[in-house]
């Protein structure tokens, strides 16, 4: 039975860890240079089968040579290779490091001269998987990898990195550490009753027990804001046909990526790109014009409009200010009433047809922002900036950039036990409080604590662990 399948219980097949695997670890498609890793027991083996020499590389330096294919005397690539010694390592196991030139040819036919020399193909997430399974990363540290992988915005980078940092273990490590101690001091007043010893009274215990759980309210208090870094939101462009919903579309993505013409129900369906909004990971979604259509295909893009409404973070409603105000106007304002929304006004290049005044009463407290949206136009680069800024406001960037001054909880895994640790020990403190004993005091501090600790996975089941590493690309 390998290591990990000791280690994740008996019958778990998700990887084996007895052997040297390899895997391209560089993204996709050509570039400058690219990666080709080895990790495992025979990775020295392996490496000096396929490379030119010399014969033993120096450790973490990087060394000039060339690969060749074992029992074939031509070349693949001149190389740079670095060997990485465990347990000082990634996946703390012997690490090898091929770097060459970025071809997905070249790197291919290096991973095939490996795995001819007797190494296997990483499954996905598999060296993260080793370098949490051998202690160099837990679990919230394993996840921040694949975070720091994904991101698309420096906001979720700084989050992710942060987690890598160890941002959220050493918080729940302090949990932890207070918990313990509350529980060793019951557990020392049950076992020595007779020498009239209380290590700490149960009055006493339910208020530290108190304590801790709103020490944890102050971590909760953050995952709206790191959930939000970590996934980003959705917006939704809304309006009558021929308003200006693709124009805005192009501006706020800085590209033409929704066709525009000046005839009604160009677009169809819906068209979706992601942009950053101070930071935050926003996929704008373009929507047909909201209108009764007897054109099948149109009035499908019209349901499928009305269904952004349910899934969307906030709308962007927009107005035609050359043409009045129309019943199909009115209903969307009504209809997204209470919802978080910005709306523009826009084709303020022509002579206004209703005064942006009237809004007060039909949309009372929401921002407003005029403007041309044509690219071309003069002041086009400031309403863009300006949408901008009011649309990152409406979707919660201002919250979001207190991650600058606290560490944020992102993962919702960790949100969920932190969560029930809460619960459990609010649980305790109220028993506490009701005179119950200490026994029944200790049953829901044990709760509390397996969740914590679940965070950094030492409790984690076989199917966590797999879909955590499993969501990795190849390489990683």
């Amino acid at each position: 039975m390998s290591l990990a399948r000791n280690f994740c219980g008996a019958g778990s097949e998700m990887f084996a860890t007895d052997d040297t695997i390899v895997a391209i670890a560089t993204p996709p498609g050509p570039g400058g240079i690219g990666i080709v890793r080895l990790s495992g027991g025979r990775a020295a083996d392996i490496g000096g089968a396929i490379l030119a020499g010399p014969p033993r590389l120096e450790p973490r330096r990087a060394t000039l040579t060339e690969v060749v294919a074992p029992g074939d005397s031509r070349s693949i690539d001149q190389v740079l290779a670095t060997w990485f010694p465990g347990p000082a390592s990634y996946t703390g196991e012997d690490v090898m490091e091929v770097s060459a030139h970025g071809s997905p040819v070249v790197l291919r036919q290096i991973v095939a001269a490996a795995m001819a020399a007797g190494a296997r193909l990483a499954e996905p997430g598999e060296f993260t998987f080793r370098a949490y399974l051998h202690g160099r990363l837990d679990l919230p540290q394993a996840e921040a990898v694949g975070d720091l992988v994904a991101a698309v915005t420096p906001l979720q980078a700084r989050v992710a990195f942060d987690q890598l940092e160890g941002t959220v273990t050493a918080a729940v490590a302090a949990f932890d550490r207070s918990l313990f101690d509350l529980m060793a001091r019951l557990e020392a007043s049950l076992d020595f009753p007779e020498e009239g010893y209380h290590f700490v009274d149960k009055a006493a215990a339910g208020a530290e027990a108190e304590a801790l759980a709103s020490r944890i309210d102050q971590l909760l208090d953050s995952a709206a804001r790191g959930r939000l870094i970590r996934e980003g939101c959705q917006v939704a462009v809304l309006g009558r046909p021929n308003v200006g919903k693709s124009t805005l579309f192009n501006l706020l993505c800085g590209a033409p990526r929704a066709i525009v013409t000046e005839v009604a129900g160009t677009t169809r369906d819906l068209l979706t790109d992601t942009v950053d909004l101070q930071g935050i990971a926003v996929t704008l979604v373009d929507t047909a014009g909201l209108r009764e259509s007897e054109d099948v295909v149109e009035a499908e893009g019209v349901r499928r409009a009305r269904g952004t409404l349910g899934v969307a973070t906030a709308v962007v409603v927009v107005l035609d200010g050359s043409r009045r105000l129309e019943a199909e106007d009115r209903s969307l304002l009504e209809e997204t009433s209470g919802r978080k929304r910005v709306i523009v006004v826009s084709k303020r290049d022509c002579p206004p047809a209703w005064e942006v005044d009237a809004l007060e009463a039909l949309a009372p407290a929401t921002p407003v922002v005029e403007a041309c949206l044509l690219p071309e136009a003069a002041g086009a680069n400031e309403a863009q900036r300006a949408i901008a800024t009011v649309l990152a406001h409406a979707v919660g960037s201002d919250a979001a950039e207190a991650v600058h001054d606290a560490p944020a909880v992102s993962n919702i895994r960790h949100v969920r036990s932190l969560e029930t640790a809460r619960a459990a020990l609010r649980r305790t403190a109220e028993a506490a409080a009701q005179g119950a004993t200490e026994e029944l005091l200790l049953e829901d501090l044990q709760e509390a604590r397996r969740a914590l600790e679940a965070i950094a996975g030492r409790r984690a089941p076989d199917a966590l662990i797999e879909r955590i590493f499993s969501s990795f690309c190849i390489g990683k």
